[in-house]
């Protein structure tokens, strides 16, 4: 986990276990991809190390996913994008040799997403989880070019892991 995830994590109280019971922490076994489940719904850790592996291809760099409750979205999305709200997933990556960088994934926001757009809760994770692995590989959104070209690799991982095209539901 990098720094700056980690501080947050700590500081004012974010980063709490999820109600009801203690903050889960797993990793492969070759340390490739690292889960931590702070908030609910979550899916299993093993499901977001599918979808992380799936969009990390053949990038051997490891990846820290955690699943986050609104207020410590919230905060890190303040903090370094200066946006004062909760969003789907944010990403950071890495100065390390070995880590390609961290997910944060905002579970209620997330939950949100799939009723407004009709899709299962795993379908939605699954997204935010490529989405936010292949920014960390250095796509991005910022103009209709490198959207189009993300959105078709977000849809081939995905469409590999049985799920449909997020961009043509109805």
């Amino acid at each position: 986990m990098s720094d700056a995830v980690a501080a947050m994590a700590r500081a004012d109280g974010l980063g709490a276990p999820a109600a009801g019971g203690a903050e889960l922490m797993w990793a492969a076994a070759d340390e490739r991809v690292e889960v931590q489940i702070a908030a609910q719904p979550a899916p299993l850790a093993t499901a977001l190390d599918a979808w992380a592996r799936a969009a990390l291809g053949d990038e051997r760099r490891a990846v820290c996913i955690r699943i986050v409750e609104p207020a410590e979205s919230r905060a890190l999305n303040t903090r370094f994008r200066g946006t004062p709200r909760a969003t789907n997933v944010l990403a950071f990556p890495a100065d390390a040799p070995s880590v390609l960088g961290d997910l944060a994934i905002c579970a209620e926001v997330v939950e949100r997403e799939a009723e407004e757009h009709g899709q299962e809760l795993a379908a939605r994770f699954a997204h935010m989880v490529v989405h936010g692995v292949l920014h960390l590989r250095g796509m991005d959104h910022q103009d209709a070019a490198e959207a189009a070209q993300m959105e078709a690799a977000e849809a081939r991982v995905l469409a590999a892991l049985g799920f449909g095209d997020p961009y043509t539901l109805p």
